[in-house]
């Protein structure tokens, strides 16, 4: 396994619609060393996930794992998972802000609006159908790679462009508070 090169903002390559993976192309050693390079490469920088247009391959595939994560350590465990041709479906209206960060957006954070629900379809990195709901920051994060694999990074979601901060000043002056109004979503998880 390998640590890519993370594409940062202002590379085209984050701004393309990834293009769907073929079965045979999924089963293929090449995608396969893929999969495990952006593991490793998520793993090395702390992500809660990454996609492989965040790693310079414009394909529709993404992992995402959260298991202690110090850069979010009140996110939810997610265990590893990958995606292949991800599609999320949006569960009902409801929503809730999401302060977020981005691997290729590095030192960077702000306030997106996600949907609350999701179902995420997809297949695994063996071409298993994987059928699965997700809440609240778990199905921010999943939103959050699915739409880099469409071209788009959190900035594009932003509703309030003065919530952008550095992580520092996200520590020092608004973490308590997005805690706090996150809470609700944390209980069960």
């Amino acid at each position: 396994m390998a640590v890519l090169d993370i594409a940062q903002i202002g590379h085209p390559i984050l701004r393309e619609r990834a293009r769907e993976v073929s079965a045979d192309e999924l089963a293929s050693p090449q995608i396969q060393q893929l999969i495990d390079d952006m593991i490793e490469t998520m793993r090395h920088a702390n992500g809660a996930g990454i996609a492989a247009n965040q790693v310079k391959r414009a394909v529709r595939i993404c992992v995402l794992e959260v298991a202690n994560n110090k850069r979010y350590p009140y996110k939810p465990n997610i265990p590893l998972t990958v995606l292949v041709n991800p599609v999320i479906e949006h569960l009902g209206d409801a929503t809730f802000d999401n302060y977020e960060g981005c691997l290729s957006v590095p030192n960077l954070r702000g306030l997106v609006r996600r949907t609350l629900d999701v179902r995420v379809t997809a297949l695994d990195r063996h071409g298993n159908p994987i059928d699965t709901t997700a809440r609240g920051l778990t199905a921010g994060t999943y939103q959050h790679e699915a739409d880099h694999l469409d071209g788009t990074l959190f900035l594009d979601r932003v509703t309030d462009t003065k919530t952008l901060c550095t992580w520092n000043e996200f520590r020092a002056h608004h973490e308590a508070a997005f805690l706090a109004s996150i809470q609700s979503l944390l209980v069960g998880t």
